[in-house]
């Protein structure tokens, strides 16, 4: 009988142990002043695993398209040629509404060529990248032909033959956008009649000063075999709240992620510890060597946004000034883990990441941690400064290492006028930039506060000398006298 009870308290405790310490979905880390990876709570944790098998309608081969609008999941399933559309019941169920791989145009049938994105703007239109097929369709809600739009006939075009759209976005204004393969001038800007405007937010040459000094000290031949100082395309697109344009680039050659206005210039804040750049420390681990590049962007309604990084398949979060909130995610075949990163795209905070060579959808939902980090987020961006430093206390009993917490209690401080509380926490996270902030305020508003002593001083300071000289020459005279 004794067996018995040590047994089962044997496995009680083992039980225990388990659940304590049993391993989290995901390796979530940050980086610190000091650019070491800061081990931290889940933000995400892996809340579903979806696949075309599971759906009932067959394998996803080689998906590379991702588009979410309201409960509405589009797949450019690519190299079956078919968009499939699926809803999501309000039991959290995923219904296959409509598998589609043609259109009807004139009467007659044509075929999706593996198309690679797909858009719905805000009067329900779909905007396809049928990309070889060389064509963009504009289809209505119900699939129902509206017009086409193919290889503009412009001089500004250059040399380029296939028209090969491959990432799209649609603004407030209908005016479509489209990256092309093999376009390097930016992305392709068309009207609401789907006619040929021009080029917006070429990616900026990134010259390397030891090659270009080489390039002018070597011979034509010489030239011609090395690589051109030219743009690089971007990887993919979307579209925030208000209309700007989020643009990827994975390429590694210049800036991996920009916000463009509507004159194309990037006007990304990039206030943080280091430039949004993925991982800041690189080196060959697993076979993987490199830095960060980002396939896909997507960004929230408080203007944090999340990147999605091809080389070691992680998932980067951003808040709007440019920190790093944490990253998620790897290469592999665990749950969490990708292949071959493809698309991300959001369903409120819930993260949907394509893998193309797994053919499987993953929806990544927020964890006690990660919507802790949002509503201090939130709770500033909508000015309200004081309950966004209560929750950023909260954050560090989670996690005392999180150096955002005390930069964020100290932005909610400086905000408030609170110029030494925040100097404090500025100063236990090294954050250079925000500390000379505070104390340039602190120091202007102690000057007006004790202006009246400094001139009382510097009063005493300049006519005391005077003073006392014309009092030793009065006493001498009056002593001659």
């Amino acid at each position: 009988m004794k067996k018995i009870f040590y047994l089962f308290i044997l496995l009680a405790l083992f039980s225990t142990f388990s659940l304590l310490y049993a391993a989290p979905t995901n390796y979530t880390y940050n980086y610190d002043f000091w650019l070491e990876q800061v081990a931290s709570p889940d933000a995400y944790r892996a809340g579903a695993y979806i696949l075309g098998s599971a759906l009932g309608i067959g394998h996803f081969r080689d998906p590379q398209g991702l588009f979410i609008r309201d409960n509405r999941i589009y797949i450019c399933d690519s190299g079956n040629n078919r968009i499939i559309k699926i809803e999501v019941q309000e039991n959290g169920e995923y219904h296959v509404a409509e598998t589609v791989s043609s259109v009807i145009i004139n009467g007659e049938e044509s075929s999706f060529n593996y198309p690679m994105d797909i858009f719905e703007n805000r009067n329900g239109d779909l905007y396809i990248a049928d990309t070889n097929n060389n064509r963009v369709l504009k289809l209505d809600f119900n699939w129902n032909f509206i017009s086409t739009v193919e290889k503009p006939d412009d001089e500004s075009l250059g040399d380029f033959t296939d028209f090969l759209p491959v990432k799209l976005v649609v603004d407030f204004a209908n005016r479509l956008f489209i990256q092309a393969r093999n376009v390097n001038k930016g992305l392709m800007e068309f009207d609401s009649r789907g006619e040929f405007s021009g080029y917006m937010g070429a990616n900026k040459v990134s010259v390397n000063i030891i090659d270009y000094v080489w390039k002018l000290l070597s011979t034509q031949a010489q030239k011609e075999r090395m690589d051109l100082f030219i743009p690089t395309e971007y990887s993919n697109v979307a579209m925030d709240k208000d209309g700007f344009i989020y643009a990827s680039n994975s390429t590694g050659q210049t800036e991996p992620v920009r916000r463009l206005n509507a004159m194309g210039q990037d006007i990304l804040i990039r206030n943080g510890y280091e430039k949004p750049v993925g991982d800041l420390v690189v080196g060959n681990a697993g076979g993987i060597a490199g830095r960060s590049r980002f396939i896909d962007v997507v960004a929230f309604d408080n203007d944090s946004y999340a990147c999605f990084d091809r080389t070691r398949g992680r998932i980067f979060m951003y808040d709007f000034q440019g920190n790093l909130l944490y990253a998620f995610g790897g290469v592999g075949n665990r749950e969490g883990s990708f292949l071959q990163p493809t698309a991300l795209d959001r369903m409120g905070y819930s993260l949907f990441a394509l893998d193309s060579r797994a053919g499987a959808l993953t929806r990544f939902d927020l964890t006690g941690y990660g919507a802790m980090i949002n509503k201090a987020l939130d709770e500033y961006k909508a000015g309200r400064y004081e309950s966004s430093a209560v929750v950023w206390e909260e954050v560090l009993k989670m996690n005392g290492n999180y150096d955002l917490a005390y930069i964020g209690i100290g932005r909610a401080a400086l905000r408030q006028g609170e110029y030494q509380k925040a100097m404090r926490y500025y100063k236990l996270k090294h954050y250079r930039e925000g500390y000379g902030k505070a104390f340039q305020l602190y120091r202007k508003v102690w000057t007006e506060e004790n202006l009246w002593k400094i001139l009382l001083i510097s009063g005493i300071v300049i006519f005391t000398p005077l003073i006392v000289r014309k009092s030793i020459k009065l006493y001498k005279e009056i002593k001659e006298a």
